[in-house]
């Protein structure tokens, strides 16, 4: 009786933009970017494929959609967006591209959606004029802010750009067997993979991309942009 009164209240639901949308980042962090088309969105919905148009006009602006719905969760974290008072750069700074850190990590799709972006909302603007506000407001230039921007990159929304991401295990395996077999001719590669082990897999959000790597290079970044500011 109760799955049925539940069942009856979703059909109720009037379909609206943020229904679609939640469904739509709820479908991708259980079965993956890839399962999120307008037909298996709409069955998720119990809908005609065809109604979710009323609310998006296409998968791009489902997906711009999307990544808007986990900016407004670090919004929410963050207290929203404004500039905070009377606290350190660093410190304030630090506090809130772990935040988006986190976000990222619930919403592991996010980063390869976000790299695709080619508009970005007015919430994700806000974000950045709030990143830039807190250096400027903790001594900088408006120059090194603008070149900071650039150096921090994808960092500010919690997630590192890789050079390389191995798309399966088997792929993973092949480029393992290809550096063995070159061992003789990469000394260097061959050392730090010897000495290097990485960890918690589970923990990233892509390849050789872990948490501790994640800290260590912000933690770089805002020291060196810290002596540039003195």
């Amino acid at each position: 009786m109760v799955t049925e009164q539940n069942t009856a209240a979703k059909e109720r639901l009037p379909l609206s933009k943020e229904r679609v949308l939640g469904a739509a980042v709820e479908l991708a962090d259980t079965s993956g970017i890839e399962a999120v088309t307008m037909r298996k969105l709409a069955a998720e919905l119990d809908v005609e494929a065809m109604s979710l148009y009323y609310h998006v006009a296409n998968k791009e602006q489902l997906l711009d959609g999307m990544v808007d719905v986990v900016i407004g969760e670090i919004e929410d974290e963050c207290d929203g967006f404004a500039v905070p008072d009377d606290v350190d750069w660093m410190t304030a700074l630090r506090k809130r591209i772990m935040t988006a850190r986190g976000v990222m990590l619930r919403h592991r799709w996010a980063p390869s959606v976000l790299e695709t972006r080619t508009n970005m909302s007015p919430r994700m603007v806000r974000y950045f004029d709030m990143v830039l506000g807190i250096m400027v407001e903790g001594g900088f230039s408006y120059d090194i802010g603008h070149h900071a921007m650039h150096a921090l990159g994808s960092r500010v929304l919690g997630f590192n750009q890789e050079l390389f991401v191995p798309d399966t295990q088997g792929q993973e395996d092949r480029n393992d067997e290809m550096l063995t077999a070159m061992a003789d001719q990469l000394p260097y590669l061959m050392g730090m993979m010897q000495e290097i082990v990485h960890e918690g897999p589970e923990s990233t959000l892509g390849w050789c991309d872990d948490q501790t790597e994640f800290e260590f290079g912000v933690d770089l970044m805002l020291d060196g942009l810290e002596r540039l500011r003195d």
